[in-house]
């Protein structure tokens, strides 16, 4: 793997990946990224969010990646203890770490999340999300191009790199709080390209600040299980990163338009689903083979815009392509109160086609706080001389 090849970013400037990195980039369920709109349809908002999946998938790998060399940098022998690992096992995490941010968003459905409205239930009736969809492709698609091709790395490591699995990576999960946390590659790399292309400066935050003070502590399992914290010098520059993403959900993903093209988008997915005989519950199918998900990467943005020029989609085709999109007749607050959710509920039942957006996801999930290695609980005091 002598060779490398650099990617132009306009966010992080160049991004470096070695052969067997850019086989996989040019695997024809990666190249699918391309055609998978980072933002959905925002662009009939913000006209520059035309930005995809492909390039978000680069720059977490590189965020990522300086992650993971910067927390070596500093607890390389604490590492060496707790995991067992000399300089060639590091390495080896290092290059799982690289694949799993690469490929973690590799199953996102047309219009990224407007199209996980729309992905079927498991066995327990939980709802898949597209990282199910990742690792089923990581594992039964792509696993050709990683099995046994360095170091003995098999997919299912990658896999569950991106999972978070307790029982396979143990000790290792701290890597995965690169992959997936409050404090992760992924946030840190669409807050910055997001604000960017939608032309606002809500997402900035100090990402070298973040990067400098990454460290490792002990959590707060029985185990004492690692993971990747903040030193207590870099509480600042985190909190920032947390008011970025809520000003960007308030502002850019739960602005009222945008998610008004979020159901014209989801809409137009399922009366296309109900029209095709390969869908029988009028959902994507499970994650649960080879052949569904060949099925699955059939599916990508310039399909549905194709199938919407052809007359199909319903009414959503003309809000969608004429931009004629519904109108917001009525919005809570932030913190609703019960007598703006009864007043909801009558304007509901007053307009017979009327539809209520409840975004099911929120922008912080206090149960996974950023650990701050070495917080103090109060603020200190500090004396100053002349």
């Amino acid at each position: 793997m002598s060779k490398t090849y650099e990617i132009r970013c306009p966010i992080h400037g160049f991004i470096e990946l070695d052969e067997w990195e850019m086989e996989m980039v040019n695997h024809p369920a990666f190249q699918r990224l391309r055609r998978i709109r980072q933002l959905g349809l925002s662009e009939l908002v913000y006209p520059g969010t035309t930005h995809t999946r492909f390039e978000h998938s680069l720059g977490v790998m590189h965020i990522g990646t300086r992650m993971f060399d910067q927390i070596v940098k500093k607890k390389k022998d604490f590492l060496e203890r707790e995991l067992g690992n000399n300089d060639v096992g590091l390495e080896r995490d290092r290059k799982i770490v690289r694949l799993a941010c690469l490929l973690h968003d590799i199953g996102h459905a047309p219009f990224s999340h407007a199209g996980e409205e729309i992905m079927p239930k498991d066995e327990n009736g939980k709802y898949y999300r597209h990282e199910d969809y990742s690792c089923a492709i990581i594992r039964l698609v792509l696993n050709d191009v990683i099995d046994n091709r360095y170091d003995g790395i098999t997919a299912d490591e990658v896999a569950a790199m991106v999972e978070g699995d307790v029982v396979s990576l143990g000790k290792k999960r701290l890597w995965h709080d690169i992959v997936s946390s409050q404090l992760d590659a992924d946030r840190a790399d669409y807050l910055l390209r997001d604000s960017y292309h939608a032309g606002v400066a809500y997402g900035r935050y100090d990402l070298e600040r973040i990067i400098a003070t990454l460290t490792v502590g002990y959590g707060g399992d029985a185990k004492g299980t690692p993971v990747a914290a903040i030193d207590k010098s870099g509480v600042r520059a985190a909190e920032a990163l947390i008011l970025a993403r809520y000003m960007m959900f308030w502002q850019v993903y739960f602005q009222k338009t945008r998610r008004i093209c979020d159901y014209h988008a989801t809409e137009a997915l399922k009366l296309l689903l109900k029209e095709s005989d390969r869908f029988p519950d009028n959902v994507f199918l499970p994650p649960t083979s080879k052949e569904n998900i060949v099925e699955y990467l059939k599916w990508d943005d310039y399909r549905v815009f194709g199938e919407m020029h052809a007359g199909k989609c319903g009414r959503h085709r003309v809000c969608i392509l004429d931009r004629k999109l519904d109108k917001c007749v009525f919005e809570t607050s932030e913190n609703k109160d019960v007598y703006e959710l009864e007043f909801l509920g009558i304007i509901g039942r007053e307009l017979k086609d009327s539809w209520i957006d409840r975004p099911h996801f929120t922008w912080y999930k206090s149960k996974d706080d950023i650990p701050i290695l070495g917080e103090t609980r109060f603020f200190p005091c500090q004396l100053f001389h002349k």
